[in-house]
């Protein structure tokens, strides 16, 4: 088998590696987990349908046994976010019909297909539903049935389970088995250590776009697999001592907010966070978490209710009196409102504080003051770069993150506020971040993170608040919460409670 890929270079040489090289596609109705540490690109971001496009990933070409191929009509990658973008307003048929077929075949020969598919593999899909009307879980399912509907034989699930609550990842897991037993093979591309060992057949770890070991679930354990991983032990619990609570650092009362469609997004949220402790938002990606976070931290107006900072009102402050304040700010996108990737690291890690001494000297920039500063903080953080000159947009992934948590913990703050803190990282990134997080909490800082990363919420969080359909909907002591109740409070299968504010202890 030979296979050509015409593109990004790093993506192909991690296809390369993924296909040619361990023979996947001769062994069908096998599960392939395939882990990928820092740095190592291990699939392109495909938009498939007709006119298909890839992201680094231009042509793609297979021979078998002398046959040749083109790949994307064999393989699917369920793609998320693609429905809410492109067919929020489409019925499930539609979408199929558009992104599948040059010439529809007719309405009820489609609907006919579709359900004989959906009842095949038990996806439970109906082919008249709209996809805004569809939750996460469901748009999933909508995403395999395309792949089935093109007869793919083989699926590539990039994350699948990234927005899904536990019980949907089952629903998915569940759906996964069926597709095995009918004959179809399986690329599962994930970070979740826990779900490779469950679900896989082998075990592929990549680093650094190379493949650098081959297991089995019945051979490998966690522990073993982050090692490979990242090439070093990795302490996959986190340890922390009991909270010592002080006074209220942010209060949040009755907050609104509109998302970029002018819709209500954030809906009378409540809550306070004191110094000394985490408190987690949970909730599958898309409840208004985003938006919650910008409002706070002034990327986006509120239109009504209150947000205090250390007893000052900041609901409609800027971005630099929110600063001004102590706080800190991990965003979700750390390349679009972390960084301004064309700055040099040095410019990067000064972007809180450059007007200040020693930084500003009046209305020059003391440019030694600030090598000197990025030198230091590069080695504290140990952020693996050949110079504080680099761009921010050469940096790995978890490199440019590395320079986001050194910029923001390198000062004076009161409260930390962090978004999908550890999203994309590797295992060895996010136990670095989870150790920063917990250092700050025990110094006194109140932290508010934000996660769709259940694990991390109840691993590092002293509290636990869940938001669904913009609201905060129940709230928890982390010691008393368990998976399958925030699951089903994440997907709106329970009753919402009202929200108590804490007491002070100590």
């Amino acid at each position: 088998m030979a296979i050509v890929l015409v593109g990004n270079a790093i993506g192909a040489l991690a296809y390369y590696f993924l296909i040619a090289r361990r023979r996947l596609l001769p062994w069908p109705e096998k599960w392939q987990a395939t882990l990928a540490n820092l740095g190592a690109v291990i699939a392109a971001t495909f938009v498939l349908g007709r006119g298909t496009l890839a992201v680094g990933l231009t042509a793609v070409v297979i021979s078998v046994a002398g046959f040749t191929f083109k790949l994307l009509a064999y393989l699917s990658l369920i793609y998320l976010g693609l429905w809410t973008i492109l067919g929020a307003y489409l019925i499930l048929l539609e979408i199929l019909v558009w992104f599948t077929e040059l010439v529809p075949l007719g309405l009820r020969t489609d609907v006919e297909r579709v359900r004989r598919i959906s009842h095949q593999y038990g996806l439970d899909v109906d082919p008249t539903a709209y996809i805004k009307d569809l939750p996460v879980g469901a748009q999933q399912r909508v995403e395999i049935v395309k792949a089935l509907y093109r007869q793919a034989d083989i699926l590539i699930l990039d994350e699948p389970t990234a927005v899904l609550t536990p019980q949907e990842s089952d629903e998915l897991f569940e759906i996964m088995r069926s597709l095995i037993k009918q004959g179809k093979s399986i690329i599962f591309i994930t970070h979740k250590l826990k779900e490779v060992l469950a679900v896989a057949d082998r075990i592929i770890v990549l680093r650094d776009g190379h493949v650098v070991g081959e297991t089995t679930p019945a051979q490998a354990t966690e522990a073993s697999l982050a090692a490979m991983m990242v090439g070093r032990e990795v302490i996959l619990t986190v340890e922390k001592e009991p909270a010592r609570l002080g006074d209220v650092v942010l209060k949040v009362e009755d907050l609104h907010a509109l998302d970029d469609r002018h819709m209500p997004v954030v809906r009378g949220v409540t809550f306070e966070v004191r110094a000394g402790e985490i408190l987690g938002i949970a909730g599958v990606q898309g409840n208004g978490q985003t938006e919650l976070v910008e409002v706070l931290t002034g990327l986006r107006p509120a239109t009504g209710g209150h947000v205090w900072i250390t007893g000052v009102e900041t609901t409609h402050a800027t971005p630099r009196q929110i600063i001004e304040l102590g706080t800190a700010h991990i965003p979700e996108d750390r390349q679009r409102d972390g960084l301004v990737l064309t700055y040099p690291v040095c410019d990067n890690l000064v972007l809180c504080t450059y007007y200040k001494p020693p930084f500003a000297r009046g209305v020059l920039m003391d440019e030694r003051a600030v090598f000197k500063q990025a030198e230091e903080l590069v080695r504290l953080f140990d952020i693996r770069t050949p110079s504080i000159f680099l761009p921010a947009r050469n940096l790995s992934g978890g490199n440019q993150q590395k320079l986001i948590v050194a910029r923001e913990l390198s000062r004076p703050i009161r409260l930390l506020i962090a978004s999908q803190p550890t999203r994309g990282l590797d295992v060895g990134s996010i136990e670095y971040i989870h150790k920063r997080l917990i250092e700050k909490r025990d110094q006194g800082t109140a932290v508010l993170l934000v996660s769709a990363e259940l694990d991390e919420i109840m691993s590092l969080s002293d509290r636990i608040a869940v938001m669904y359909e913009g609201k905060i909907v129940y709230t928890v002591d982390a010691a008393q919460a368990t998976r399958e109740e925030l699951g089903l409070w994440m997907a709106g299968a329970r009753r919402s409670q009202p929200v108590e504010p804490t007491e002070r202890i100590g």
